[in-house]
């Protein structure tokens, strides 16, 4: 019964950001767990080859190539989807800036892409998600955040502080957490649950001194590796959660935690 808990066959899931570090191996851990997954990213070339690699191995899945921060077509594409399961908003946008270049746009610009897009997306795909409670009892929410969220940056680590986590991205990882309490309260008693995923060090690329100084900073002495997201992504998205949400949950190897 226990592995039942996480299988996701018959589900439909949808994956922004589908392309990202995280993003890929969320999109696979969906697929892998039984779901009909959906890729989103403004790439079509580049998700047509991931959505070819998936294929091969026997996944089901289709591209979406939309820019999913574009209300219009956030609204078009779900007002026409018919069942959705899972709903992983990913996607976000961020410029790298040092603290003394920074502009007011790059905070509005930031915050739309996190929090604005995220709610106009749930909202777009409130129809879809009522059909799979409809069919399931259940429909589920996932809001990718970010533990600077929750803490600062520790400048220390950087050799140039204008390359740590910027002062706009921060700010509008914590309000999407804080949208997803509000989501979770609004949906709740139409049995849709609304989390947040809050990853940790999960660098894609970066020097071994940096990445040992990130890693050292963390309770388990090391960053997070891509698939570590899968397990706690697919508790979330299954019905092993069910009796969760409103919940703001930490993937980041005990670095809040200190």
């Amino acid at each position: 019964m226990g592995e039942k808990l996480f299988r996701l066959d018959g589900k439909t899931a949808f994956v922004s950001g589908s392309r990202g570090h995280l993003g890929r191996a969320m999109a696979r851990a969906l697929c892998e767990a039984g779901a009909h997954v959906i890729l989103n990213g403004r790439d079509d070339a580049a998700l047509a080859g991931q959505e070819a690699d998936l294929r091969q191995v026997g996944f089901s899945v289709e591209r979406a190539a939309f820019d999913a921060h574009d209300v219009a077509v956030v609204r078009d594409f779900f007002g026409r989807l018919a069942r959705l399961d899972i709903l992983v908003n990913n996607a976000t946008a961020m410029q790298m800036k040092s603290f003394a270049s920074l502009e007011p746009q790059d905070f509005a610009t930031t915050y739309a892409a996190s929090v604005t897009s995220s709610f106009e997306t749930v909202r777009a795909a409130l129809p879809a998600l009522r059909q799979a409670v409809a069919r399931a009892d259940d429909a589920s929410v996932i809001n990718v955040a970010s533990m600077y969220g929750q803490v600062s940056p520790d400048g220390r680590l950087y050799d140039d502080r204008a390359q740590q986590s910027p002062f706009h991205y921060g700010p509008a990882k914590a309000g999407l957490i804080q949208l997803s309490r509000h989501l979770a309260a609004e949906l709740g008693p139409e049995k849709i649950r609304v989390n947040a995923l809050v990853p940790g060090p999960f660098p894609a690329s970066a020097p071994p001194d940096f990445s040992a100084r990130l890693g050292a900073r963390t309770m388990l002495g090391r960053t997070g590796r891509a698939e570590e997201i899968a397990g706690p992504l697919l508790f979330l998205a299954s019905p092993a959660a069910s009796f969760v949400t409103g919940a703001a949950l930490n993937v980041d190897g005990g670095w809040t935690a200190w």
